[in-house]
């Protein structure tokens, strides 16, 4: 986005009230089973939160809005149906994943001895596309979040005003336009807004939603839903996000918290054989390409406008609409992929089988960092996911002293962003 263009959108009136001074919104990217990542920051964040001031104040619920794309959809729309539960919402959602496996997610039928074969492997993946739509069977997913997600605590937080508003990505095959569905108030002043193939529509998120926002391309089928009178089939909400903040911000989010599971030091993972790329080299290159992550030019973007508008005489800069953003972003320090080398074995024999049968999963010739990197987004088992709530942990208790100083600063009164 250029500046001018956040510039022009700032100009419309969003009409939301303003936010209390220490409102805060989570934006949670998405990442398939590597976003497991987010429950241990979150979980870590929930201790310092809890021992930071006596008082009852001190065990509510930090977030008033809650923004989610692909799997990150799942962990915020968890967070939101335990919203009334205050700080404890944090380490419940630790322990879901620590209760969840592949199984649960999605489901591939496959003989044991497909894994020795790529024309038997083509034919089993070709009749699993056949019957549902996807190399996946996500029924299983269907029926976890059914158990899991608490859509009548979603309306009791907000209607308790625990939460301002609950938005879930999705991206639509059907017109190419990035939408965030957003649950909120009947009384909420704000309308639904339309950019440059981005939309907004409000209306209460079920787990269609879900299942749309977090349906990996070829991986997961498509799902249809229902916007502006018509049917639609949506997919990732991943793909086409240019804009993770820009919901969080159109709300008038003032103090933004967003956890990503990107992973800038992929680049070093490849060795430069010189070799034809295998398929799981291909894969891991497509899966990187879907979850790309857009989080820190966004951020930038955010930098760079707040630069801009210090360098304004003082008197313009408060005659603009602009709202303060402090955003504060967690990003894994150690490579995903790297630690999902760790686990292949543990992907539910089928999966594994049937992606070792076409190559995919591939750990010779190089190609072990790539076959890591497919294996990370369908790795929802618990060994792999203890190991990425801890790594979030980690981080999150490594940036304490941050993390504290975000929650307590006060939200400064002079224009830095602008709404997008």
């Amino acid at each position: 986005m250029s500046l001018d263009t956040l510039i022009a959108g700032s100009l419309l009136d969003s009409g939301a009230p303003a936010p209390a001074v220490d409102a805060c919104a989570l934006v949670l990217m998405g990442g398939g089973a590597r976003t497991a990542y987010q429950a241990g920051a979150l979980k870590a964040l929930a201790t310092m939160l809890a021992t930071r001031v006596a008082g009852a104040g001190a065990q509510r619920f930090p977030f008033q809005w809650l923004f989610g794309t692909s799997a990150g959809a799942l962990n915020a729309s968890y967070l939101a149906g335990h919203a009334e539960r205050g700080l404890q919402a944090l380490p419940e959602l630790a322990a879901f994943w620590g209760g969840l496996r592949s199984s649960q997610v999605y489901r591939l039928d496959a003989p044991g001895w497909v894994r020795a074969n790529r024309v038997v492997a083509g034919l089993t993946l070709a009749r699993q596309v056949k019957r549902h739509r996807a190399l996946l069977d996500t029924l299983p997913l269907v029926d976890t979040l059914h158990r899991a997600i608490d859509l009548p605590g979603v309306e009791r937080a907000l209607a308790g005003r625990h939460i301002d508003v609950l938005g879930v990505t999705a991206s639509s095959y059907t017109s190419g336009e990035h939408w965030i569905f957003c649950q909120t108030r009947t009384d909420h002043p704000l309308l639904p807004w339309s950019r440059q193939g981005r939309r907004a529509s409000f209306q209460p998120v079920t787990i269609e939603h879900l299942m749309a926002s977090s349906a990996i391309p070829f991986l997961f089928p498509a799902v249809p839903l229902w916007v502006d009178g018509h049917k639609e089939h949506f997919g990732d909400g991943s793909m086409r996000q240019l804009s993770p903040l820009s919901p969080a911000i159109h709300f008038g989010a003032r103090r933004v918290l967003v956890i990503g599971v990107g992973q800038p030091q992929r680049s070093g993972m490849g060795q430069r054989t010189g070799e034809e790329p295998t398929a799981g080299t291909i894969a891991g290159h497509a899966m990187a390409s879907v979850f790309h992550d857009t989080l820190q030019s966004d951020v930038e973007q955010v930098q760079r406008v707040s630069e801009t508008l210090k360098k304004l005489p003082p008197e313009l800069a408060a005659a603009l609409p602009y709202h303060p953003v402090n955003v504060l972003a967690l990003q894994p320090s150690f490579s995903l992929d790297e630690l999902a080398r760790k686990h292949i074995g543990a992907l539910p024999a089928s999966t594994r089988n049937t992606l070792t049968g076409l190559g995919a999963l591939d750990t010779g010739r190089g190609a072990a960092g790539s076959a890591a990197a497919l294996a990370s987004y369908l790795l929802f088992e618990p060994d792999f996911v203890q190991a990425l709530v801890e790594l979030g942990e980690a981080d999150a208790w490594r940036r304490k002293a941050e993390l504290m100083d975000f929650f307590a600063a006060p939200v400064q009164t002079t224009a830095q962003v602008a709404v997008t």
